[in-house]
């Protein structure tokens, strides 16, 4: 257990201030994006799917398996979530050539160009949410903390 002295010694209140501008510029930035998802037609599950899939270092040879990793779900869930979004055009599913039992999963042109259109807002609203979420202060205190 910590005691009170070690943890207000520990950290100062320009920590908690940097923790917080860091904690609101990320949920401005998730609910922006999905807002984005959203007026694009689609959940902002099927944009973040599209997201995991066209940025895997496999791509285009990306499984199930790869996906629920990625987006932290069990491989069913991920499952139907890919059958939803080939099933909107966006995704296709086809065979591993080399093991039957695996699916393949990679973007259909339909779903490159939605998925472009909602990165290319979201950098943006990254670049406006910059000094938020890389202030100098956050970062040399999280690198203090980890002895870097």
């Amino acid at each position: 257990m910590v005691h009170k002295e070690t943890r207000t010694a520990a950290l100062s209140e320009g920590d908690y201030r940097d923790q917080s501008e860091f904690r609101y510029a990320l949920r401005r930035f998730m609910r922006f994006s999905e807002l984005q998802a959203r007026q694009e037609g689609i959940t902002p599950q099927q944009h973040l799917v599209l997201l995991m899939v066209r940025g895997h270092p496999a791509y285009p040879r990306v499984t199930i398996g790869d996906i629920a990793e990625r987006m932290q779900v069990k491989h069913h869930s991920a499952s139907l979530l890919v059958d939803r979004t080939v099933r909107r055009g966006l995704l296709k599913r086809e065979s591993d050539t080399g093991d039957r039992r695996r699916a393949l999963v990679s973007l259909t042109d339909a779903g490159d160009d939605v998925l472009e259109r909602i990165t290319l807002a979201n950098r943006a609203e990254l670049s406006a949410l910059e000094s938020q979420l890389f202030r100098n202060s956050f970062i040399e205190s999280i690198r203090r903390r980890r002895g870097a």
